[in-house]
C-alpha cells in the first residue's frame, strides 16, 4: 500500500470527520471508501459511453434502430415484472 498526501481545505476536513463519525468510520476510511466509489462511477460513466458510442456507430453503419413504441412497451412490461423479448431493430 502507497501513501498519499491529501490537503484539505479547513471546513471540508471538518465535514470529513463528522460525516465519517456518523458513519461509524475513521476519517481515513471515509476518505479511501469516498475515492473508491468515485472512482468506481467514472469507470461506469466510461463503460457506458464506450457502449454508447459502439452502438451509435453501428446505428450509423446499418441504420436499424428499435422504435420507440415498441420500447416503451417493452420496458413498461419490464417495469411489471414481465419477462418479454427484446423489440427488434429495424431501418427506418
Amino acid at each position: 500500500m502507497s501513501t498519499t498526501t491529501i490537503r484539505l481545505e479547513v471546513d471540508l476536513k471538518a465535514r470529513v470527520a463528522e460525516a465519517a463519525e456518523r458513519a461509524g468510520k475513521t476519517a481515513h476510511a471515509f476518505i479511501v471508501d469516498a475515492i473508491a466509489q468515485s472512482v468506481e462511477q467514472a469507470e461506469r460513466d466510461d463503460a457506458l459511453h464506450r457502449l454508447a458510442e459502439e452502438r451509435w456507430a453501428t446505428f450509423l453503419t446499418t441504420g436499424k434502430s428499435v422504435a420507440w413504441e415498441d420500447a416503451e412497451t417493452w420496458l413498461e412490461a419490464r417495469a411489471r415484472g414481465e419477462h418479454p423479448e427484446k423489440p427488434v431493430a429495424r431501418t427506418r
